[in-house]
Formats: C-alpha cells, sequence, structure tokens
C-alpha cells in the first residue's frame, strides 16, 4: 500500500514536493536531493507529516 507524503525544503522549510512511498519497505522518514524554488538550488527535502 503506497502512502502520499511531502516533502520539505531543510534550508527555507517550504513544503515543494508531493509524492508516494511504500510504508512496508521505507518504513522511516524519506529524504531526498531536489530542486527548490525558493533558494532556487538543490537541497535536501525531508518527509514531513
Amino acid at each position: 500500500m503506497r502512502t502520499k507524503i511531502t516533502l520539505a525544503c531543510t534550508e527555507c522549510k517550504q513544503r515543494n514536493y508531493n509524492t508516494t512511498k511504500d510504508k512496508k519497505t521505507h518504513p522511516e522518514r524519506m529524504e531526498l536531493r531536489k530542486y527548490c524554488r525558493f533558494c532556487r538550488k538543490h537541497t535536501p527535502h525531508k518527509e514531513t507529516k
């Protein structure tokens, strides 16, 4: 079962991306390096509630 999650920039705390993940294979919080349009650079994005 895939659940919807929101990814937030770790520098400016803006919520930029929505995606899905499988909780069985990835029970911990996800962190990806993605482009933030507010910071105008690639930053780590963490999963939020």
